[in-house]
């Protein structure tokens, strides 16, 4: 809201949004304002999107690149919906970017760039500027590019190197309507550039020249500041943490648990790369990076890394692990533990590589020739990768299996506060030996000999004495391991197969209402990174005296034992995923249920908007749903 008598906005939350051509520095502008909106206090979620062409034409809005952030008192579980303040460098990232932005907002524009070529570059016939596509937005005309010239123009630059500080005027000029100090940017700058020392020195005169900008006393009238509260948290120690740094974490936790080295062996594919580059500055924490030549390369190293009594792990996006298939199925068929971390982007084959999508869960559970299941985990948020990657080498290791990790471009690009865990507090990770007892008492070697419970086998590295054994792709005999083609033996080993991952849902929790009662008449049903969006809705219709839940899903092969008998519960059930309707095809598969879909492919996250307006559909469908529900 506007404060009388002052320009000031206040605001429980506030929606910013960057945007400019992929060299304009857009991203590193959003991870350092995150940074500093940490150390304000304030929660955050943000959504990097970045455009779709990696080299697009400069000045085009196919090469838009944007940053997301919302930022305020929290509980934030979002990116947010529509802007509320939109910077933009050029016509292409305003064109791009204003059909979101939400009526009313300030937009910040770097009018340098709003030339008659830069202006058709964009697709536009007329300036927005001034055929009114601009009415009723409060718009800030800048010419960053000039004002940042002038403020580096001290320091010997090239025309184009003092360009790319323009960034951080911008971010100046950011801070200062936010009220944010510059000193933890200024510091990173320092760091950063301290082998070259006029880049260095230009980049934070750039900063300091665009927070004094907004001091001016014009300015102050026309740019209003910026106020949202500070966040309560629980107390202890946090950062601020992405995806791919919490999986990475994760996993090189889960080694220091099962007290296993870690060797990940990967090949670059956007979006599962930052993984890769994460884990291989981790070589201190017991992790070891083997960058393959292909994805079939990479996914047998990890085989054999397991084979050889270490936790193998690969990652790739969707078309990669269509090319581990047969790799992930001879894992399967040696009873070898694997972690198989899929990245998922917009598909098929090479589809929309940094735009995110959940279409890969059909390719996880039941993507292999042959009868080969494997377990399914998904995190729900940024934080969530850390617990979901320990979650998963428990799993492979406890019943000696591979087992899929769905993350997503969203997921693995995203930041949010985290509060660093006790490593303490979780449980080691068990894995299986022979008994030396057996080994003592003669007879066959029970290196087949499976656990009851969990029918995994023992973990015996090769070289073992009196441990000698053979395992690959061809069928083995279900007790010795030897290469068998008998009929009844494959029919034996085919049901250990699917009873084996049937065994996990033993050892995972039961499913829980996350918000809202444990029946009633909607349940919103979701997986992976769509929690927080889910969570916002569900909590915006309950405030209504609707009866709705959310049940969000971290295991999705096999379900949680109990999730048939709590979907029981409701009267209805709506799945909203970024795909054509995957989890309700295998909830209608495994449970008999019949959800109805709410379906997203654009690359975009789901807003809160639409999942409000689709709760709001089923509801009115049932008949009292309007009721205020029960105690929780």
């Amino acid at each position: 809201m506007m404060i009388e008598g002052d320009t000031s906005i206040e605001s429980g939350s506030i929606v910013v949004r960057f945007a400019g051509d992929s060299g304009d520095g857009v991203q590193l502008m959003g991870t350092q304002f995150v940074g500093a909106t940490a150390l304000a206090g304030k929660d955050f979620g943000t959504f990097p999107d970045y455009p779709a062409e990696i080299r697009a034409p400069a000045g085009t809005t196919y090469g838009v690149s944007a940053y997301q952030i919302h930022l305020g008192a929290g509980p934030i579980t979002t990116a947010g919906d529509a802007p509320q303040v939109l910077v933009a460098f050029n016509p292409a990232a305003l064109k791009v970017n204003l059909p979101a932005v939400e009526p009313g907002a300030l937009i910040v524009l770097n009018t340098a760039g709003f030339t008659s070529r830069g202006l058709a570059k964009a697709g536009y016939d007329e300036d927005p500027r001034k055929s009114g596509a601009l009415d009723g937005y409060q718009v800030v005309e800048l010419d960053i590019a000039k004002l940042t010239a002038e403020a580096v123009g001290s320091f010997g630059l090239s025309k184009s190197d003092a360009g790319r500080c323009k960034n951080f005027w911008a971010l100046g000029l950011v801070q200062w309507m936010f009220g944010h100090e510059v000193d933890s940017i200024e510091a990173w700058i320092r760091a950063r550039f301290a082998d070259s020392p006029p880049i260095r020195d230009a980049n934070v005169a750039a900063l300091r020249a665009g927070h004094a900008y907004g001091e001016t006393a014009e300015l102050a009238a026309a740019i209003p500041r910026l106020r949202t509260g500070k966040a309560v948290f629980p107390p202890g120690e946090y950062r601020g943490i992405r995806g791919s740094d919490a999986l990475a974490l994760g996993i090189a936790a889960a080694g220091e648990l099962a007290d296993r080295p870690v060797i990940f062996c990967s090949y670059p594919i956007t979006p599962a790369s930052p993984l890769l580059h994460r884990l291989a500055q981790m070589g201190e924490h017991g992790v070891a990076v083997f960058q393959a030549e292909d994805e079939i390369a990479a996914v047998c190293a990890a085989i054999g890394a397991a084979y050889g009594g270490a936790i193998g792990i690969t990652s790739s996006s969707g078309p990669g692990i269509a090319l581990k298939t047969e790799a992930i199925g001879l894992a399967v068929a040696a009873e070898l533990p694997l972690v198989i971390v899929d990245s998922q982007r917009g598909g098929p084959s090479t589809g929309l590589p940094t735009k995110t999508e959940q279409s890969d869960l059909y390719q996880a559970v039941y993507g292999r020739n042959a009868d080969t299941p494997v377990p399914v985990v998904a995190p729900r948020s940024p934080s969530d990768c850390f617990d979901v990657a320990i979650e998963a080498v428990r799993i492979a290791l406890r019943h000696m299996t591979p087992v899929f990790l769905l993350t997503d471009g969203y997921l693995a690009n995203a930041a949010e506060p985290w509060r660093i865990p006790d490593l303490d507090a979780y449980p080691p990770i068990e894995t299986r030996t022979v008994d030396p007892g057996r080994l003592a008492a003669g007879g066959a070697p029970p290196i087949f000999d499976r656990d009851p419970a969990t029918l995994g086998r023992p973990w015996i590295a090769p070289g073992t004495p009196g441990l000698m054994h053979r395992i690959g792709g061809l069928e083995k005999d279900i007790r010795t391991g030897a290469i068998s083609y008998d009929a009844e033996n494959h029919q034996a080993m085919a049901r250990l197969r699917a009873e084996k991952v049937a065994s996990v849902a033993r050892f995972i929790p039961e499913q829980q209402v996350d918000v809202g009662a444990s029946e009633g008449a909607l349940a919103v049903v979701g997986w992976g990174s769509t929690f927080g969006v889910l969570y916002q809705a569900v909590e915006q219709v309950r405030r209504t005296g609707a009866k709705v839940s959310l049940i969000h899903l971290r295991h999705l092969n096999p379900f949680p034992a109990n999730l048939g008998a709590l979907l029981a519960r409701f009267d209805r059930i709506l799945v909203p995923e970024m795909n054509m309707g995957q989890l309700a095809t295998l909830l209608r598969d495994r449970l008999g249920v019949h959800p109805a879909q709410l379906n997203k492919v654009s690359g975009q996250p789901f807003l809160v908007s639409e999942v409000v307006a689709a709760v709001r559909r089923e509801l009115s469908t049932i008949p009292g749903a309007q009721r205020t529900p029960k105690a929780v």
